[in-house]
C-alpha cells in the first residue's frame, strides 16, 4: 500500500491548491464529487480489474484478452504509450513539486533556487535507488509514507482547531457559497469541474500493477491466487478510503484558511497548501519537518510510477517481438526511464503546472481503458447490472477526458509522440527480431514421435520431410504433392517421406509453443502443427526432430514466385512469405555450425 501510496498520497501535495484554483470557494464541494467517483466508480471497476488481473497486468491485459491479431498489439502499444506519458509525467512532475517545497522553504539558502538542476538530481536519486534493487524502494516508501501520513494528520486537525477558535472563517465561507449558489448549482458546477481535479485518482493503476508484490495464501496457484485478489481488493479500498478522508479534510482547512489569492500562481501556497498552513500555525520546526516529509514523498513518487514501467514493458514488448531481449532485465530500463525523464523535465522547465495536463491525460486514458474493460468483462459474463453500472461510469471518464483534451491538448501530443516512438522502435525491433527461433518449445504426440522414429530408421539414416501448405487434405493432394517434390529434387523412390505442415493462428503472436501432432491420410503421414509463424515454425521443428533422433533432417520446398518485398511484408504480418530462404535463415542463426544444421532443398 505504501509503494501505490508514495503516489497516491502524495497527491495532497498540490491537490487541496489545484481544487482551490479551480473551485474556489466551491473547493470542498468539487473535492466531495471526486470523493464520490473515488468510492463508488474507481475503487469498484479497479476492485474488479484486480479480480481479472491478479498477476500485475493492469487494466491492458483485460482489453489484450477481447481482441486477437494485430488490433490488440496495436491497442496495447497505444495503452502504453498513454502509460508512458502518465508514469513519466509522474516521476517528473512529483519530482518538480518537491523542488518548488525545497526552493520555498525559508531555510534554504538563495543559490539552491534552481529548479531544473534540483529536479533533475531528485529524478536522478530516485532511478539511482531502483538501479541498487527493488525491495530498497518498497522499504523506504513505508518509511516515508507513514511520516507523512502522520504529519498531514497534524496539520489537517489543527487546521480545524484553528477553525474552532475563529468560527467567522466558518461564517465567511458560508455566505460566499450559498449567497450566490443553490444546492444544485453547488454540485452541478462541481461535477463540471471534475476534470480538474481527476489527479487525485492517480493511484489506482499503479495500485493493480503491483499486485505480484501481495501475499496471497499458502493454497493459491498461478491460475487461482484467490488470496492475493482478496489481499489486492482490501489495499485498493483501504488506500481509497484513507484518501478520500484526506483529501476532503485537507481541501475545507485550506479553502477556510488561505486567502484565495495565495493559490495563484506565484503564491505562497501555490502547490503546497498543507505546507501553508504548517508554516503558518505550527512554528518553523514543525513547518521544516513536514517540509521535508512533504519533498521526500513527492520525490518518491515516482517509485510507484517507476514499479509500474517496469512491470509493463517488459510484460508486453518482448513477448511481441517489439523490444530486445534485454528489456527483460529491470536495471537497463531503469536508465532509460530516467534518461527520458531528464529530457522531459528539461523541456519543461521543471514547472508543475506546465505538466498537469499531460499528468492527467496519461493517467485519465488508463483509467478510462480500465473502465471500457470492466463493462466488457461485465458484458462477456452477462452481468447485466454490472454492465450498466461500469458503462456508467465508462461515461463520466469519457467526459473527463474529452474536457481534460479541450482544455489542453498539451497531454495529448505528449502521449501521441511516445505511441508513435514505442511504434516504430516496436516495428523495428521485430524486424530485426524476425529471424529469431522464438518457438519457446515443441511437443510431438504419440502418433508423430513414432512417424519421427520410424522414418529415422529407414532412408540410410536420413529423415526426409516434406513442407506442404494444406488445402484439401486428402489422399490426392499429397500423391501429387509427393510427386512433384520428387521430380524437382530427385528424391530416392524407395525413400519414406514425411510431409510437414504448419497452419497459422495469430500471426502477430511472437514466441509460441510448438505442439506437433501425427496424421495419416492413405499411405502419407502427415506432421501437423499451428503457429504465429511457418517459417519459425519449420526451423523450430526440424531442430527438434534433429535432437530427438540423433539425425539429420532434410526439408523440401519449391520455388515462390513473386516480388520478394512483399513476400517480406507477408513474413513479418502475417507469418507467410517466401518460406523456404526464411527458414533456412532461421536455421543458420540458431546452429552456426553447417555439420549440424538441417538441410534445405528448393526444387522447381
Amino acid at each position: 500500500m505504501c509503494l501505490t501510496g508514495v503516489d497516491y498520497f502524495s497527491t495532497l501535495g498540490y491537490q487541496p491548491g489545484i481544487a482551490a484554483l479551480a473551485a474556489g470557494a466551491l473547493s470542498p464541494f468539487a473535492t466531495l464529487v471526486l470523493v464520490i467517483v473515488t468510492l463508488f466508480g474507481a475503487l469498484p471497476m479497479y476492485r474488479r480489474v484486480a479480480e481479472e488481473s491478479p498477476h500485475g497486468d493492469g487494466s491492458i491485459s483485460m482489453l489484450e484478452r477481447l481482441l486477437s491479431f494485430w488490433q490488440e498489439k496495436f491497442l496495447v502499444l497505444i495503452l502504453i504509450g498513454f502509460a508512458l506519458t502518465g508514469f513519466i509525467i509522474t516521476i517528473t512532475l512529483s519530482a518538480a513539486d518537491a523542488t518548488a517545497h525545497i526552493v520555498e522553504n525559508p531555510l534554504v539558502p538563495h543559490w539552491m533556487d534552481q529548479p531544473v538542476a534540483v529536479t533533475l538530481i531528485l529524478i536522478g536519486l530516485l532511478g539511482g535507488i531502483f538501479l541498487k534493487g527493488f525491495k530498497e524502494a518498497i522499504g523506504i516508501a513505508i518509511l516515508l509514507v507513514g511520516l507523512y501520513l502522520v504529519l498531514s494528520g497534524v496539520v489537517i486537525v489543527n487546521g480545524f482547531m484553528e477553525i474552532a477558535r475563529h468560527p467567522e472563517v466558518w461564517q465567511n465561507w458560508k455566505q460566499a457559497v450559498f449567497s450566490s449558489h443553490s444546492w444544485l448549482s453547488i454540485f452541478g458546477t462541481s461535477f463540471l469541474l471534475f476534470p480538474n481535479l481527476a489527479l487525485g485518482l492517480s493511484g489506482f493503476e499503479t495500485g493493480v500493477l503491483v499486485m505480484p508484490q501481495i501475499q496471497g495464501r499458502s493454497s493459491d496457484t498461478s491460475e487461482k491466487p484467490v488470496g492475493r485478489i482478496q489481499n489486492g481488493k482490501k489495499l485498493l479500498t483501504t488506500a481509497a478510503l484513507i484518501m478520500s478522508v484526506l483529501l476532503l479534510c485537507s481541501s475545507l482547512v485550506t479553502t477556510l484558511l488561505i486567502p484565495a489569492a495565495a493559490f495563484k500562481t506565484g503564491g505562497e501556497a501555490n502547490g503546497r497548501a498543507l505546507a501553508y498552513l504548517a508554516h503558518e500555525h505550527l512554528g518553523p520546526i514543525f513547518a521544516t519537518a513536514y517540509d521535508i516529509s512533504t519533498i521526500l514523498i513527492l520525490w518518491f513518487a515516482g517509485a510507484s510510477a517507476m514499479a509500474g514501467l517496469l512491470n509493463i514493458v517488459p510484460r508486453y514488448l518482448p513477448k511481441y517481438g517489439m523490444a530486445p531481449e534485454w528489456t527483460l532485465a529491470s536495471r537497463p530500463l531503469v536508465l532509460i526511464f530516467t534518461l527520458i525523464a531528464f529530457v522531459v523535465t528539461i523541456i519543461f522547465k521543471a514547472d508543475v503546472n506546465a505538466q498537469a495536463a499531460a499528468y492527467a491525460t496519461g493517467v485519465l486514458a488508463l483509467m478510462g481503458s480500465a473502465a471500457v474493460a470492466t463493462t466488457l468483462s461485465a458484458k462477456h459474463k452477462s452481468q447485466r447490472l454490472l454492465m450498466g453500472f461500469f458503462a456508467a461510469v465508462t461515461v463520466i471518464f469519457a467526459y473527463t477526458i474529452a474536457v481534460n483534451l479541450y482544455q489542453d491538448l498539451g497531454g495529448l501530443k505528449i502521449a501521441g509522440f511516445f505511441i508513435l516512438l514505442i511504434t516504430f522502435t516496436s516495428l523495428i525491433s521485430r524486424v530485426f527480431r524476425a529471424t529469431e527461433l522464438r518457438v519457446s518449445e515443441v511437443t510431438l504426440d504419440e502418433d508423430a514421435r513414432r512417424f519421427v522414429r520410424e522414418e529415422a530408421r529407414h532412408n540410410h539414416g536420413r529423415i526426409r520431410i516434406i513442407a506442404n501448405r494444406k488445402n484439401a487434405g486428402d489422399e490426392r493432394e499429397y500423391r501429387l504433392k509427393e510427386a512433384q517434390v520428387r521430380d524437382d529434387t530427385h528424391i530416392p523412390e524407395d525413400d519414406v517421406v514425411l510431409f510437414l505442415e504448419i497452419s497459422i493462428d495469430d500471426a502477430s503472436d511472437f514466441a509460441h509453443r510448438l505442439d506437433l501432432y501425427g496424421v495419416q491420410v492413405g499411405p502419407h503421414r502427415i506432421l501437423r502443427g499451428t503457429s504465429s509463424s511457418i517459417p519459425n515454425a519449420l526451423a523450430a521443428a526440424l531442430l527438434h526432430i534433429r535432437d530427438e533422433t540423433g539425425r539429420i533432417p532434410h526439408i523440401y520446398f519449391g520455388w515462390t514466385e513473386g516480388n520478394p518485398v512483399l513476400y517480406l511484408l507477408r513474413f513479418m504480418l502475417f507469418g507467410e512469405g517466401d518460406i523456404a530462404p526464411v527458414t533456412r535463415e532461421i536455421l543458420r542463426k540458431a546452429e552456426p555450425d553447417p555439420r549440424h544444421r538441417p538441410y534445405v532443398h528448393v526444387g522447381g
